[in-house]
C-alpha cells in the first residue's frame, strides 16, 4: 500500500483529534451536542470549526489520491505531496485552534493547491 493511501488514513483522523476540546466540555449534553456546540466560543468554537473544515478537506484529499493512483500518476509525486498535505493540514489545525486567521487561510490554500497537484499528478507526470 502506498504512502498516499496510509495519508489518507492519517487525514481521516485529524477532524477527531481536531474536534477533542471541543468534546471535552463539561457542559456538553450529548443527547444534542449540536446545540452546545453552537453556543461554544473562543478556543472550543475553533476546535469545533477546524473539525468541519477537516472533514471539508479531506473529501477532495482523499478522492484526489484514489484519483491519481488509479490513473497511474506518478507514484513518488503523489506520496510527497500526500505528506505534504498531511502536514499542512495538521498545521492547520494549529493555527484554528490558536485563533491565527491569516496564518490559517494560508494554510488551507496551501492543502486545496496540494489536493489539485495530487488529482492532476497523471495528466502532468508522465
Amino acid at each position: 500500500m502506498s504512502i498516499a493511501l496510509w495519508c489518507v488514513l492519517v487525514a481521516s483522523i485529524l477532524p477527531l483529534l481536531a474536534v477533542f476540546p471541543a468534546k471535552a466540555d463539561p457542559e456538553l449534553d450529548n443527547r444534542d451536542p449540536q446545540a452546545r456546540h453552537a453556543a461554544q466560543t473562543g478556543f472550543r468554537r475553533r476546535a469545533f470549526a477546524a473539525h468541519q473544515n477537516s472533514w471539508e478537506a479531506f473529501l477532495v484529499f482523499a478522492v484526489a489520491v484514489i484519483v491519481a493512483e488509479m490513473n497511474a500518476g506518478p507514484q513518488g509525486a503523489i506520496n510527497a505531496l500526500a505528506l505534504v498535505f498531511v502536514v499542512v493540514r495538521v498545521a492547520y489545525i494549529a493555527a484554528y485552534l490558536k485563533g491565527v486567521g491569516t496564518i490559517r487561510s494560508g494554510l488551507w490554500t496551501a492543502g486545496w493547491l496540494l489536493s489539485i497537484a495530487i488529482f492532476t499528478s497523471p495528466a502532468w507526470g508522465g
